[in-house]
């Protein structure tokens, strides 16, 4: 019980850990959640103070969730690197340093796949690249790429676990859920655009 709690309490906080916090005052001194979708995750990063900024926010909320992950995997092996997986993600949307607001999970997520499989991680790489150069929105990339990747990759390579399975669909929904504005403006036809040129 103490390694079950101690798991979810080490993966939370690191969670909390927020690249885009961190790059948005050490590079421009100003507060990511003020500007742009005012989400403390990559895309917003990427889109308000530009690659180096993404890119940096990118790698930290990665190697917390990979971080994470291993931590939870040396409390309760594969279990504890699911259950990690999970409150990293939870940590990184809501956390609780900075007032629950946070980002939405999506590279946090992908950490924890690379930590589980790097054959999910390939094709996860894959199908987002692929995604979002034909139509141009991360969202949508992001959201397809955990809600269809994960659940496939369940059965496509072999998992028998329903924890697996169970942890998979939770981080899937999480994503649709963390992802409902833009959804709402995907709908309408007013989502922004990521410019490749730009």
């Amino acid at each position: 019980m103490f390694n079950f709690i101690s798991c979810i309490i080490i993966a939370y906080i690191l969670g909390n850990i927020s690249g885009g916090m961190i790059f948005g005052k050490l590079l421009f001194n100003k507060d990511i959640r003020d500007y742009g979708s005012k989400n403390a995750g990559t895309t917003n990063a990427l889109r308000v103070f530009g690659i180096k900024a993404g890119a940096l926010t990118f790698i930290v909320d990665l190697l917390k969730s990979i971080l994470a992950c291993f931590i939870g995997m040396k409390l309760l092996g594969l279990n504890g690197v699911l259950l990690a997986g999970i409150f990293v993600v939870i940590g990184h949307n809501w956390p609780i340093f900075l007032n629950f607001k946070g980002g939405k999970g999506i590279a946090s997520s992908f950490g924890f796949i690379i930590f589980l499989d790097y054959k999910i991680a390939i094709v996860a790489i894959i199908m987002f690249i692929t995604i979002v150069v034909l139509t141009k929105y991360i969202s949508l990339g992001s959201m397809l790429t955990t809600t269809l990747v994960l659940p496939i990759s369940y059965i496509f390579f072999g998992y028998r676990n329903i924890y697996v399975l169970l942890t998979f669909l939770f981080l899937a929904s999480l994503s649709i859920f963390r992802h409902k504005s833009n959804i709402i403006r995907l709908v309408n036809g007013n989502e922004n655009k990521i410019n490749f040129k730009k």
